[in-house]
């Protein structure tokens, strides 16, 4: 028999870090298992760091509920923890009639979904806001802003550090077995150790439906499948000609090459869909030509030769390309039958927002707190 604990985590992004905390702070006893060597080194890191208002998604989904429930903590978390943000707001514009035909459906949604801040301005309006845009209309979302993702990561681990949790980094899950008395667990890496868990949650992002399987008890038939899905970025050398975040009119499986300002000012545009690609995080400099095309859709005065390669992610995706867009996937002991284990599949955007209202509704399914 291994050592035992209450409650260990599996994956130290944002959401396990706020997973930990949360159940740290609910008196549990926590450890978290990085398989790397430093918090948050893949989705977390490699986003765009945005805090999204809600806007999307459809209504019924537990991931709608979580991003807007999310972004009001969020900010009140980022400011009494002096994290760096800005609240820099977004137009997502349409570019032609048919998209301008779409942004009043965009606002219902949002007014259902419970974001009723929204503006809808006309092509002359939104211009005097931003005087390099090109568009027939835009919507106002000023709820939206960008954050010091890092910084958001070290807060949560320092909270959930100082109400006892630890922080296990280079120790990947190796197996486990669900049994009668907890949840055995067998760690490799630097340290080996064996533990008896009470508790287990899964917030591995990329690892999570690898992380499930290695569970022996864990039914095949819960692990939905995974679709890991480039989308890169490219960075404008030069002055930003934007204030606001812009978004076009969103695409299937994302929400199209937007720009995306940084704490600095700089500016950056992306993440395409790349769907085909193999799952690296090399940048081709040949997909500029692509990225040209969507961004003078509302910037016509992009320079020739003034992108260049900077940095990718994957997304977890549950779905393919073709496929619905699926809502996020979180398991407790009423789906999957196994006491004491929760599990998070296919957290993509807007995970970074969602996360502390995602760490709620994990300590909801365990028994502590009420749901969100």
């Amino acid at each position: 028999m291994g050592e035992c604990v209450q409650t260990v985590i599996v994956g130290a992004g944002v959401v396990g870090l706020a997973v930990a905390r949360a159940l740290a702070q609910a008196g549990r006893e926590v450890i978290v298992l990085e398989r790397h060597g430093l918090i948050g080194s893949e989705i977390s890191s490699r986003n765009s760091e945005v805090i999204h208002a809600g806007i999307y998604y459809d209504t019924d989904w537990l991931k709608t509920r979580l991003c807007v429930a999310g972004r009001k903590k969020l900010y009140p978390y980022l400011e009494r923890h002096s994290v760096a943000h800005k609240k820099t707001g977004k137009l997502i514009v349409a570019s032609d009639a048919e998209q301008l035909s779409r942004l009043s459906g965009i606002m219902e949604r949002a007014r259902i979904n419970g974001v009723d801040d929204l503006r809808l301005l006309s092509a002359e309006e939104a211009c005097e806001m931003e005087p390099h845009l090109a568009c027939t209309g835009a919507i106002l979302s000023p709820s939206t802003g960008i954050v010091d993702a890092h910084g958001l990561m070290l807060a949560l681990q320092g909270d959930a550090e100082e109400a006892g949790a630890m922080v296990a980094f280079n120790a990947p899950l190796q197996e486990g077995r669900v049994g009668e008395d907890g949840i055995a667990l067998e760690v490799g890496g630097d340290a080996p150790m064996s533990l008896l868990a009470e508790e287990v949650v899964i917030a591995a992002g990329l690892g999570a439906q690898d992380a499930a399987a290695r569970l022996d008890g864990y039914p095949a038939d819960e692990i939905p499948p995974i679709h890991r899905i480039k989308g890169n970025y490219f960075a404008l050398s030069g002055k930003s000609p934007f204030e606001h975040l812009i978004y076009p009119v969103p695409v299937h499986g994302g929400l199209g090459t937007h720009a995306t300002l940084d704490l600095s000012g700089r500016i950056k545009f992306g993440p395409d869909v790349d769907w085909d690609a193999p799952a690296t995080l090399d940048v081709d400099p040949a997909r500029a030509e692509t990225f040209y095309d969507a961004v003078r859709s509302y910037w016509p005065g992009l320079p020739d030769g003034a992108l260049a390669p900077d940095y990718a992610g994957i997304r977890p995706k549950l779905t393919t390309r073709g496929e619905p867009a699926r809502d996020f996937v979180i398991h407790g002991p009423e789906t999957h039958g196994v006491a004491g284990l929760v599990s998070l599949f296919g957290i993509e955007s807007p995970g970074l927002t969602s996360s502390l209202a995602i760490a709620d509704h994990v300590a909801h399914l365990l028994g502590y707190g009420k749901a969100q």
